[in-house]
């Protein structure tokens, strides 16, 4: 412990008992006060911090995302959430002070008396929520951002679907078309290297919804394969509501895969890894090829239609 950690530790925990007890005497303004829905000020009493100044109190400084119990401070009351505490190595990022198990119980209260709006208000939620179930909630708002579907680099773009269809076109490149039928040839030379990358995204416009098509080869155990699989730019909700086949042809011999576009919810690693998808296996696709050994020529057909 560094020197005076007693002393610190002493100072602090009185500091909570005495927060603790100013509280504790306003437990009841807090629940029958208007701020529960959305007040201009903590409790309504004048010279009290507003509610955007109590969301900046909640907001860890390393991570800066809104704390829950347990939330942590130092000697000098310098608050983080408990997974940043564990990252920092139990130092406090603002000075310098050993954390130790000092628990900031006069925040934690606070929190539990606040209804806040959703973060992702922004893009279209109205709905707010007491301070605990705001953050069980924003995990699964049909509001939230989506991760940039673009599997061929480590993106860390994120927005609504129009954001998302910009940044693919403009930043990534990525080929769109207009239809719910398409036919795609893939030609790769020296299909002997199978590697872990995706090999081409194509956005399909269908029904006024986007749809992505991959196209890659991976290995699956030691057997190297060559997969397609597509996905919709939207909810899983919604992804329900359609369906998909593809066929791959050549050389007197056909493979059909019909099935539902996985959400974008669902990371590309996530569906590829399922095999929810059609999936060629080498050797079948040089068949497909015409027995070319020395360059692989896919053919994919594909139709999305939706069920009613």
């Amino acid at each position: 412990m560094s020197p005076g950690g007693h002393f610190c530790e002493d100072v602090a925990e009185s500091r909570m008992a005495f927060a603790d007890s100013d509280v504790a005497t306003s437990t009841g303004d807090v629940r029958t006060s208007p701020f529960r829905k959305a007040a201009p000020g903590l409790l309504g009493i004048p010279g009290m911090p507003s509610n955007h100044n109590v969301h900046d109190l909640l907001e860890c400084p390393v991570c800066m995302n809104l704390m829950c119990p347990p939330i942590h401070q130092c000697p000098n009351g310098h608050t983080l959430c408990s997974s940043c505490k564990v990252r920092v190595h139990n130092c406090c990022p603002t000075c310098r002070n050993e954390l130790g198990n000092i628990r900031c119980l006069a925040l934690e209260k606070v929190a539990e008396s606040l209804d806040l709006p959703c973060r992702y208000q922004i893009y279209g939620c109205q709905d707010i929520f007491p301070y605990y179930s705001k953050l069980k909630h924003e995990k699964i708002c049909k509001y939230r951002p989506y991760n940039c579907p673009y599997a061929g680099a480590d993106c860390s773009v994120t927005g609504d679907i129009q954001l998302l269809m910009m940044h693919l076109k403009n930043d990534h490149k990525v080929d769109m078309h207009d239809g719910c039928t398409f036919n795609h040839r893939y030609v790769k030379s020296n299909p002997q290297e199978v590697d872990n990358a995706t090999w081409m995204l194509t956005i399909f416009n269908c029904f006024g919804r986007q749809f992505c098509l991959h196209f890659e080869a991976f290995h699956i155990g030691t057997a190297p394969v060559y997969m397609a699989f597509l996905r919709f730019m939207g909810d899983d909700d919604e992804a329900k509501q359609f369906t998909y086949s593809l066929e791959v042809s050549g050389s007197g011999r056909k493979l059909i895969w019909q099935g539902i576009p996985r959400s974008i919810r669902d990371s590309h690693r996530k569906v590829r890894d399922s095999q929810d998808g059609l999936i060629i296996q080498r050797n079948l696709a040089l068949f497909f090829s015409g027995g070319n050994r020395q360059e692989l020529k896919l053919k994919v057909a594909g139709r999305i239609w939706k069920e009613h």
